[in-house]
This record gives C-alpha cells, structure tokens and sequence, in this order.
C-alpha cells in the first residue's frame, strides 16, 4: 500500500521506488496487478528486517560514512543469520534514504559585475626540484580566470601575485575571498576569523575587504576550486597530458599566460559568452588600482649603483639583472628558507627577479646570468690586440703567432720586432700555415733567439736540400757483429790434429 500511495503521489515508478526503498520493477507490478484487479502481493519477510532500526541508528550516528562491511560485523553479534550480500542491499537503501533527508543543496550562486573574486592555490610543476605553486584568481560575474606561477606561498609574494591578477583585470572588486591561511587568518575565537594585520594593510591599500570562507568547506568558494583544477590539468605535466618537464621558472610563466588565453577565449558553458567579452563589460564596475603596488610587504629599499648590478642587504653583497642597473628593488629574507628574494617593479606589478642563498660577510652572492657578456680579467692574462699594422700582419699569420709572442715577452726576449718582421717575410716565402706551427713550437721549446725560427721550420723538412740518414741507408757499422763474440762459428770435426793441439 505504502508504494501505491508513493505511485499516485509522484506519479513515476522511480520516484516512487526512491521513496520506498525498492526497486521501480516493484513499483511497476504493484501497480499492473492493482490495475488488473488482483489481489497486491504481500512481501516476503526478510531475515534483516527485524535489524533494520539498529542499521538506520549506525547510519545516522555515522552521518552516512559507515560501511556495509562493518555494519555486518555488528549484525553478526546481535545474532543476525543472514549473508552480507544482503546486508549490504539493506545498507545501502538505509543510506539513500537517509540522503534524502540529509543532503546538502546547492542553491546557484548569483553575484553582481564588480564585486567578487576569489583566489585559491594549487601544486604546480617542478623546476630544478623546487615545486612552483600556481595563484589561481576567479572573477565570479565573467568567470574570467587568472593563473600567476609564484615560487612560494609566503605573504610578500601572495599580494605581489594579487597586485598582478588587478593589473590582468584592469581593476580591483570589492571583495576577495580566499582560505583560512595564515597569510589571511592567523586564528579563529569563537568561530570567528581574526584577520592577519598584513592582509588588512593589503586590502585597505587596494580598496578591497578580503573575507575568508568556512573551514573545511571549499563549496563556498566552488568556482575558484573548478578553476585550480582545469589549471593543473593543463598545466602541470602528468601521464595523461603527456606535457614535457619545464626547464626553467620562465617556461611555467608562458605556460599560465597560453593557458589564459585559450580558456578565457572559450565559450563558456553556463553564460554562453566568452569570459573576455563578459570582463570588456564587467571592468567599468571594477574600481582602480594605484599606480604603485602594495610594496610593503616586499622587504627594504635598495638602490642599484648605476655601473655594478650589486645591492648590499645585512652587510653582505647579492648580484641583481644588469638591466636593473639605477632602479630601485626590495629585498627579504625568506622566512621558511636561507634565502635572500630580490623583488622589482615592472609593468605588470611586483616581480621576484633574483633568489640567492644566504651569503655571508665579504663572500658575495654572484649569478652568472646577471652579468651577460662579461669576460672575466686574469692577472698575467693579457688580451693581444694589435696596434700597428706591423703587429697586425705578424698575428694574422695565426694562433701560434700570439703564443709566441706571449712567451717571448714573458721571457724577457730582445729584438722581438725584428724577430717579428722577419717571421712575417718567412710566412710569404713559405706558408702561413707552416710559419704560424714553428712559431707555435718554438714558443712551446723556448727558442727566442735569432735563427732559431729557421731552425724550426728546417726540422720540418722544409729545405729540400737538406739529407736525412735512416736505418736501411746509413753507412755506419754498427755493432751487430759484436753478437758473434765469444761465439765458435766452426765444428770440431772439421779441425786438423794440428790446430787441435795448437
């Protein structure tokens, strides 16, 4: 009677199998025999159904979490005879209609243009076994999304990456909403929120209130949530997108900003516009932002000189990009590491330009990458240049050209431009080639003195007029026929008696 009376209230066996807790199938013959005027079957009494209100109290006291298996285990020392296949039909038809009276609903979060963004963080790739964690801001009228890769979640470099998501936005809502992280929240009395003084300096700078959601509860800040998860799919390189490992901090960068266009170029599915079209409309309600950031939280003011990309933080020396040269940048410490962040100023807002290990006094921090082009000067390693057109023609013979003449003067050498002069005519009555070797070895061996070239390129075969002696042409004796002394080269059998005796 109980599914009759659900049928001709809803209307749909489904409907009213879910109110019953059966199957629609029985819904459906229960109606067809009442339609045919048959007698309604009378249901067969099942061993569990004397245990079902113990079942309905785990299910309430557990909130629905509890499992079929351990409600079996329980049954079983009550006495319950039955299998866990049914055991676990009777669980879960307890659940669904304990959901039906328990589930949360989601009512459709309508927001005015200009009001709210929310902003949330995820884990984004690896770069140099460092993780880089990925800003991810919503704007929640034109669902316009923004994704900033920071190097950490520390408070200076979450408002340097906000200032950049207003700078994206082309102004700043009136309100922002976020998690309880300490950057934000360093507590909570009494359910209450007690605001980081930080985060109150930032919103008062930019004229916005930073409110945090519930704890534990990311369905107030759905939008932002859906958005960290697209973000991470597209960017964060896993098996499934088979995306290659960033090299650097600059390729994530690029990364977020083609993500950013391709999805905010998209259509979107609820509002059926594209969101860059809906925030050319929405950013006339955005109000805006000062010309500079909210620089206080970025560390102290230094001055780079105007020639030496140095700045000197706690007496000792960290190197920043020549192209900073005579600007101003702010550094810090890190607080959760031993590092010192160097922060400047550009279009877009605040940017981390240099990150170094803690130097200590007289050691200074150096990046190679600071100083493009330069060529470090060692004592006693001097640069050849040429001067006269004279000592232009002797280096061009070659390499061995300046090897020599390094050596030579190193030595303390005389008449080196003579010796000079006349190398340059051997090389046109020779080769260069050949001319630019002896000078090579002769600077290698130590021969400076007068002649000395010519003897070089002699031993190089270059006189055809010069004999060599070999092994199979010489006119020596030799010594081979010492072998046979103490050697007796005749038989005794073929000596006389005579010569025996003697």
């Amino acid at each position: 009677m109980e599914i009759l009376n659900a049928y001709d209230l809803t209307g749909s066996y489904r409907a009213a199998a879910e109110l019953c807790g059966c199957s629609h199938h029985t819904v459906k013959r229960a109606v067809d025999e009442r339609a045919a005027g048959l007698v309604p079957a009378v249901r067969r009494a099942r061993l569990i159904d004397e245990f079902l209100p113990h079942i309905e109290g785990w299910v309430t006291d557990s909130n629905g979490k509890i499992g079929a298996d351990k409600a079996h285990d329980k049954l079983v020392t009550l006495g319950y005879t039955g299998t866990e296949r049914t055991t676990r039909r009777a669980v879960a038809e307890v659940k669904a209609q304990w959901r039906l009276g328990n589930t949360r609903v989601h009512r459709p979060w309508v927001t005015e243009p200009g009001l709210w963004v929310q902003y949330d963080f995820g884990d984004g790739p690896l770069v140099g076994g460092r993780k880089v964690v990925l800003l991810v801001a919503w704007l929640a009228w034109c669902r316009y999304r923004v994704v900033i890769a920071l190097r950490d979640r520390t408070a200076p470099s979450v408002f340097a990456g906000l200032d950049r998501v207003f700078c994206i936005l082309g102004g700043a809502p009136t309100y922002v909403l976020t998690d309880n992280e300490k950057t934000v929240t360093t507590g909570h009395i009494a359910g209450v929120p007690v605001r980081n003084r930080d985060a109150v300096s930032f919103g008062r700078f930019y004229g916005v209130t930073v409110l945090t959601c519930e704890p534990a509860d990311p369905a107030t800040k759905g939008g932002v949530e859906n958005a960290v998860k697209l973000a991470k799919a597209d960017i964060v390189p896993t098996d499934t997108n088979l995306l290659q490992a960033y090299e650097s901090f600059a390729d994530v960068v690029a990364a977020c900003e083609q993500f950013m266009l391709e999805i905010n170029d998209r259509e979107h599915r609820i509002t059926g516009r594209r969101p860059v079209e809906m925030l050319a409309a929405e950013r006339p309600r955005l109000h805006p932002i000062p010309d500079l950031p909210h620089t206080a939280g970025l560390g102290v003011t230094r001055q780079v000189p105007k020639n030496t990309p140095m700045i000197t933080f706690e007496h000792c020396q960290y190197s920043v990009p020549a192209t900073l040269l005579g600007q101003s940048v702010w550094v810090r410490h890190h607080p959760g590491s031993d590092e010192v962040i160097v922060c400047a100023l550009d279009d877009g807002g605040p940017l981390e330009v240099a990150r170094h290990a803690r130097a200590t006094r007289g050691t200074p921090a150096i990046d190679d990458a600071h100083f493009p082009g330069h060529q470090p000067k060692t004592p006693g390693d001097y640069r050849i240049r040429a001067r006269t057109a004279e000592e232009e023609a002797f280096l061009a013979i070659g390499e061995g050209a300046g090897l020599w003449l390094k050596e030579a003067a190193a030595v303390g050498t005389e008449r080196m431009r003579e010796k000079m002069r006349h190398a340059v005519s051997l090389a046109v009555l020779h080769s260069s080639a050949d001319v630019d070797w002896a000078l090579g070895h002769a600077a290698v061996h130590g021969r400076f003195a007068t002649g000395d070239l010519d003897s070089v390129l002699t031993a190089k075969d270059l006189d055809p007029t010069r004999h060599h002696a070999s092994e199979t042409t010489s006119l020596a004796q030799g010594t081979k026929g010492w072998n046979m002394l103490g050697t007796n080269t005749i038989d005794d059998d073929e000596l006389s008696d005579e010569e025996e005796q003697r």
